[in-house]
């Protein structure tokens, strides 16, 4: 059961920000994937993160200006029994307010005649250009009679303001409840990868192993994946994002799995392993394998309060070219390679992201020349790589890669909470180390 308290809280903290704005957000709508026949419905995050509210075409008005029991509205499609026999239950004006918490609710089919009542007295209007194009023109015409007005009244909204700010700042830090979710996501996540690498065998096809791992997410609980899994075996590891998932796993090679669930509240899960097929690392991948790892290892030892996203990933880019020149995959001094970049044909994607109601979460990395500080409640995960193949071309001046070493792919990645003191590796539940991952087949 979701606690809709979280809402409220949520709901207030972004009123007390938007001044006298007024805030449109619109839900997700449903999504055309073929004929009259839909993708499976995915509430936009923001609207989420504010409502609670699952059901598509929804759109919440927030009204600070207005009197308590006014400055929360839903408009949501309206609850009919014929449309119910196609689409199932729907909570309709009741719900939003019975069970939503809604001041006021409406059918979504009202909102082109009452939206421009509802923003009058607002100073300006908070709204995402560009996303919802439908609710965006409604908004706009309802903007331009306001401005239209405003050299007789002299009052209006002058100003058109994106709400992602503050909805995005309100979300970087997660609350005691969506850390417990994604606690939750990631012990679901971390078992899905000890099951496939306790099953995985040479012959197998990797659209097998991706079929057990997100059968895995439903059975415990989870709505899916978070994201289309990568279930990646030998060369198709250098792919960064290989979603064909239908190759055969041959005996002596490496299998990447970057997979994490969703659960129904939509918080996340976000874990990468890289094993030996048939429980043996060969002396190449053994030796690279240790460099990611140490690379990771250094980069979570960072994370705390007070440091940045940045510094975790250069700490783990310095690991990476230290372990590549005594490889002889590198050449030159640490510092300039570093400078150059000239090891991205090897190392080419960043340490880790955001995590949260988004894969990728919200959240500003930098603030202007400066980097965001890590703070308490924020989750990141921390996921370097090397990946050796044909597909970038050596930078000049650095040695060709001997035959041995190409179609080597390996990320290793973990869901990371900064605490107060000490970090929490949410995925720890998914073995890493050089001993975990050799095992006999």
């Amino acid at each position: 059961m979701i606690d809709l308290d979280c809402f409220s809280k949520r709901r207030d903290r972004f009123l007390a920000q938007l001044g006298d704005k007024a805030a449109v957000i619109p839900g997700a709508p449903l999504v055309t994937h073929h004929s009259d026949c839909e993708y499976p419905f995915r509430q936009n995050s923001d609207f989420w993160y504010l409502t609670g509210f699952d059901e598509p075409d929804a759109v919440a008005l927030f009204l600070p200006y207005r009197p308590k029991g006014e400055q929360y509205i839903l408009f949501v499609l309206p609850k009919r029994s014929t449309d119910e026999v196609w689409t199932g239950f729907r909570w309709g004006t009741e719900g939003a307010v019975g069970r939503f918490g809604a001041d006021i609710a409406h059918s979504i089919d009202e909102l082109a005649i009452r939206l421009s009542d509802y923003l009058v007295g607002a100073d300006g209007i908070a709204f995402r250009v560009g996303k919802h194009p439908q609710v965006q023109a409604l908004v706009l015409k309802a903007w331009t009679e306001q401005l239209d007005k405003f050299q007789r009244n002299g009052s209006g909204a002058l100003s058109l303001v994106a709400p992602c700010p503050l909805i995005h700042q309100l979300r970087l830090r997660k609350e005691k409840i969506e850390i417990d979710r994604m606690r939750e996501a990631a012990r679901i996540s971390a078992g899905a990868h000890e099951l496939a690498r306790n099953i995985v065998r040479p012959g197998m096809n990797e659209r097998q192993v991706q079929a057990l791992i997100e059968q895995y997410f439903l059975d415990h609980g989870a709505r899916g994946p978070a994201y289309q899994s990568i279930v990646a075996g030998g060369d198709n590891a250098c792919v960064l994002h290989y979603t064909a998932n239908n190759s055969q796993l041959a005996d002596g090679d490496l299998l990447l799995i970057d997979a994490g669930c969703s659960l129904f509240d939509y918080y996340n899960g976000d874990i990468t392993r890289t094993f030996p097929i048939n429980g043996h690392f060969t002396g190449e991948q053994r030796a690279l394998y240790e460099i990611v790892l140490k690379a990771q290892e250094v980069a979570i030892d960072l994370v705390s309060p007070g440091q940045n996203a940045e510094n975790v990933h250069e700490s783990a880019v310095r690991i990476i070219v230290e372990g590549l020149l005594d490889l002889g995959l590198l050449r030159g001094s640490v510092d300039s390679l570093i400078e150059q970049r000239a090891y991205s044909h090897l190392y080419m994607h960043r340490t880790g992201h955001w995590l949260g109601l988004d894969v990728h979460d919200v959240g500003a990395y930098r603030l202007g020349e400066y980097p965001v500080k890590l703070q308490s409640g924020m989750v990141l995960t921390v996921e370097p790589g090397i990946y050796i193949s044909d597909r970038l071309p050596v930078p000049q001046d650095q040695p060709s890669i001997d035959e041995r070493w190409k179609g080597i792919g390996i990320r290793i990645e973990d869901d990371v909470l900064v605490g107060d003191f000490e970090k929490e590796v949410l995925s720890l539940n998914a073995l890493k180390s050089v001993e975990s991952m050799q095992f006999a087949k």
